[in-house]
């Protein structure tokens, strides 16, 4: 009896101190001197000492946990500074060698005649611009696009000089090259670059989640501490990632849509550490609580840190699966509103589970009120009426204002500037339009700005958005602007990365490849690079741009024409532009866009310091082409850099 009685309390010592064991608070090591305890029976004392120094060497462990982090952003941010220095340094050599050129006369405008030459000797005239013939560039009709279908063909351009190809030019290529959606749930996968830094990512927390861990039942309360240490060291980082302003972008010139992978993989992880946690403590119920302790099952569950955790873990696994793709694309408003309604009740719940969590906790609800109320609400959202109209495909929605540049304050200079400060090519504004109905009130949806950036000097700049309906909100929106001339828009942005214009500011060749209402993203950076072109003395020379530049626009319907202006897109031609539109899809069916690429890059040659520079944006299959496509182009030796421009993956 007596031996029982001191079993009983040393399980219930132990199972407080466990509880208090997440980083702070462990009351066992605070009465036990950093000695093993002296009471019970030795095989008794001994097991349960292992359980006392593995919470404790928990503690110590996680403590190492941000430091690494640290240093990891540290790492990127040095080679992201690296490479805009090396950037400038292009550039300033550019400038050197066009006030060179300039001096003597030289203008070689061969390239952009054979381009065009090549893309318009067979073309049929498109209601705005040149429009290619199916037999230009091979356009593949009548062929469904699935996976079976052949990214990359035999092209009349034939295959490319692999005499330079190196072991650096394979390793770059292979972190371009995307793989083919996962079978079955056609799970779109990122270049293998993303996916191996991913990789890399959740290794490191496995790591901290299974090192020095002995996976038996009696010590499932140490390996549950471990994964529940994990997932609370994560969450300021989970939620730094998901944050629209954040420093990481600055530090890293990563904007929040490319992180928001990161944001997704690091998020399933973290449920997953949930579960382990949920499973250790079932372990530590049933393999001390119960058969020592004499505790049952409703007893366990029905404690007050147990089910406050219960609730914590139901609410981040709903949180799971109400985020994944499936169910955002089908019920893309509930997901947006259960995903802050759930992500506030989980944090309540967690804060409530363990003091110990309330820190990490803190921190999270810190960055998240920071980021909604003093940026997005506070400094960067404005109220403007814009004027609505429906295009002739009856399909697709323009929403037009006029912006009226305010100079900036403190508070703008401080946390952030509106859209009234002006914006740049490929920025993006999340837009709420009250007036739909209060389902749409508190929702706010990402639209590309569609049209050019604002020029330094002026007072007013046109902005449009063009977004095409689908279901929910875009589709309650067509419905209003088929009756209503003008719609109050709250505009929160605008927010964006600079990569795809800093890639193309560096390059000799700019491409940009558009599918469908990609558009809104290449036509914005095609003024970019012609303004920069403009203001550049020393690059003008004779009205024309020095850097080549080259839009390919691939359209699902000859009307999708109509989306740019017929006298701009003259204009960007009359200043070398070179646009090739092939004819719509609907019409003859995919065109041979490897081909295109081939000729293009094939027609700029090969030559010591031309770099070449490739953005696009469209379907995941369009992008995935001009991936793999560029992947090859590397490959074979071209100084090449590609980005695609979407929201996340």
């Amino acid at each position: 009896m007596n031996n029982h009685t001191t079993d009983f309390h040393s399980l219930e010592w132990l199972y407080n101190s466990l509880q208090g064991s997440v980083v702070e608070t462990i009351g066992l090591v605070a009465t036990s001197d950093d000695h093993e305890p002296d009471q019970g029976p030795p095989e008794s004392r001994t097991r349960f000492w292992k359980l006392i120094q593995g919470t404790r060497f928990n503690r110590k462990l996680i403590l190492t946990f941000p430091f690494v982090i640290a240093a990891l952003i540290l790492l990127l941010s040095v080679l992201h500074w690296s490479v805009k220095l090396i950037r400038w340094r292009r550039r300033s050599s550019r400038r050197i060698q066009a006030r060179a050129s300039s001096s003597d006369g030289s203008f070689d405008d061969a390239f952009s005649k054979s381009i065009h030459e090549d893309a318009t000797e067979q073309t049929v005239a498109g209601s705005s611009g040149s429009s290619i013939n199916s037999a230009d560039f091979g356009i593949q009709k009548d062929v469904p696009e699935n996976e079976s279908t052949p990214l990359i063909r035999r092209s009349q351009f034939g295959t490319l000089n692999s005499d330079r190809r190196t072991i650096v030019s394979r390793l770059k290529a292979f972190l371009i090259y995307q793989p083919r959606p996962i079978p079955y749930v056609n799970k779109v996968l990122p270049s293998n670059g993303s996916s191996l830094f991913i990789i890399s990512l959740l290794s490191l927390n496995l790591f901290y989640a299974v090192y020095h861990i002995t996976w038996t039942g009696f010590e499932g309360s140490v390996w549950a501490d471990r994964a529940g240490l994990v997932f609370v060291a994560n969450l300021p980082f989970l939620y730094i990632l998901g944050a629209k302003n954040q420093p990481l972008k600055v530090l890293t010139g990563v904007s929040y849509e490319s992180l928001n992978i990161i944001h997704r993989r690091l998020g399933e992880m973290l449920c997953l550490l949930a579960v382990v946690h949920l499973v250790g403590m079932f372990c530590m119920w049933w393999v001390i609580l119960e058969p020592i302790a004499g505790w049952s099952l409703s007893k366990f569950l029905l404690d007050w840190v147990i089910a406050i955790g219960l609730g914590a873990f139901l609410a981040y696994e709903l949180l799971y699966a109400t985020s994944l793709a499936s169910f955002r694309q089908r019920w893309y408003e509930l997901f947006l509103g259960l995903h802050i309604v759930l992500q506030a009740a989980a944090l309540v719940l967690l804060y409530l589970h363990h003091p110990g969590t309330r820190t990490y906790v803190g921190c999270a609800l810190a960055i998240f009120l920071v980021d909604r109320l003093l940026y997005r609400i506070g400094a960067k959202s404005i109220t403007v009426e814009a004027k609505s109209s429906v295009y002739e495909d009856n399909e697709t929605i323009l929403l037009s204002m006029e912006i009226i540049h305010k100079p900036g304050n403190i508070i703008s200079r401080t946390f952030g500037h509106s859209i009234e400060a002006g914006w740049k090519a490929t920025d993006h504004v999340f837009v709420t339009i009250p007036s739909l109905g209060r389902a749409h009130a508190l929702q706010a949806h990402p639209f590309t700005i569609a049209s050019a950036a604002p020029i330094p000097g002026n007072e007013k700049t046109k902005l449009d958005l063009l977004i095409r309906a689908r279901d929910g909100f875009s589709s309650d929106l067509l419905h209003a602007a088929r009756s209503q001339k003008s719609l109050s828009c709250r505009l929160d942005g605008p927010y964006g990365s600079s990569h795809a214009r800093e890639l193309l500011e560096d390059s000799d060749l700019a491409v940009l490849i558009a599918g469908g209402s990609g558009i809104a993203v290449t036509w914005p950076i095609v003024h970019h690079l012609l303004n920069i072109s403009r203001t550049d003395d020393e690059n003008a020379v004779s009205g024309a741009p020095r850097q080549r530049i080259v839009l390919v626009w691939i359209i699902h319907k000859s009307s999708h024409t109509s989306w740019l202006d017929s006298n701009e897109l003259q204009k960007v031609k009359d200043k070398g532009v070179e646009v090739i539109i092939p004819r719509a899809t609907t019409e003859v069916g995919r065109p041979d866009l490897v081909g295109m690429m081939e000729g293009i890059v094939e027609g700029w040659g090969y030559g010591e310091g031309k770099r070449i520079g490739v953005v696009a944006s469209g379907p995941d299959g369009m992008n995935r082409t001009v991936n793999n496509t560029c992947a090859r182009f590397v490959k074979d030796g071209r100084d090449l850099g590609v980005t695609i421009e979407k929201f996340g993956w």
